[in-house]
């Protein structure tokens, strides 16, 4: 139930919601005075939040700096997050990626590199999936057959949301006797990682952390940045707000 309120919440609170929401209060106060003042307001917010430099500048603030991978010791375990494929696409002899394929593809960049001993993919279906995949299987599939044998795949495939992740993933490695102290790496996009490191370091399993899938670019203030709509800020704001709900809902309920 809360999975679905939280989702529920998230929805009426997204950057595009509130600009329809302003659009067609004042489509129906339109023979008042306050009308024209939400649908104004509507206007502009939908100018801010297609502004690609306000939004990419939220976006670069909000994401911690990534970690070159030639600095880093060797981890017993990586543990990825999924959250990646298109589970509404259905087929059984490939994944198809969406938007954070980075999780995936760099977690064997680090395992050839011998970065990482295991991968440990968790994540199962998540909300109303059009298949039976789970998410977990898929990426395992993919890295084998990237090149990272089946033995040092552990997977996952219960938790539906970032504290299952932090609470199945610990679960599993109790499981398979790993020791507490042994280095972990927590891999997952660069703006879930502050709440993916805080549900991790709720239920006491002390990771290091790898953000990858990063949506933010270099800072550029230039006459397309600053002045020219486009819908991509407006993603980028949905991806931001999103976060911060979920962080406050987390926060909220005691899983960070």
């Amino acid at each position: 139930m809360f999975f679905y309120l939280a989702q529920f919440l998230t929805f009426l609170a997204m950057p595009l919601t509130l600009v329809i929401i302003c659009l067609c209060l004042g489509l129906v106060w339109r023979k008042q005075k306050k009308g024209k003042l939400v649908s104004i307001l509507g206007l502009v917010l939908l100018l801010f939040f297609c502004n690609s430099f306000l939004s990419n500048t939220a976006m670069y603030l909000w994401e911690p700096a990534f970690r070159p991978i030639a600095t880093l010791p060797t981890y017993e375990v990586g543990i990825v997050l999924t959250g990646v494929t298109n589970l509404d696409k259905t087929a059984y002899d490939r994944t198809f990626f969406n938007k954070g394929a980075d999780r995936a593809t760099q977690a064997v960049q680090l395992y050839k590199l011998q970065k990482l001993t295991k991968i440990l993919i968790t994540g199962g279906q998540g909300l109303n999936p059009t298949n039976s995949n789970s998410e977990a299987k898929l990426l395992a599939d993919f890295m084998e057959m990237a090149g990272v044998p089946r033995e040092d795949i552990i997977i996952e495939d219960k938790a539906i949301n970032t504290r299952q992740n932090a609470l199945f993933a610990k679960q599993k490695l109790t499981e398979l006797n790993f020791e507490p102290a042994s280095r972990k790496l927590l891999i997952t996009s660069a703006f879930h990682m502050k709440r993916a490191k805080a549900c991790f370091d709720k239920v006491g399993l002390a990771t290091e952390v790898f953000p990858v899938d990063y949506y933010a670019s270099d800072i550029k203030a230039d006459f397309k940045n600053l002045i020219i709509p486009t819908p991509d800020g407006l993603v980028l704001w949905h991806k931001l707000f999103k976060e911060w709900i979920g962080l406050t809902v987390y926060k909220l309920v005691g899983y960070t």
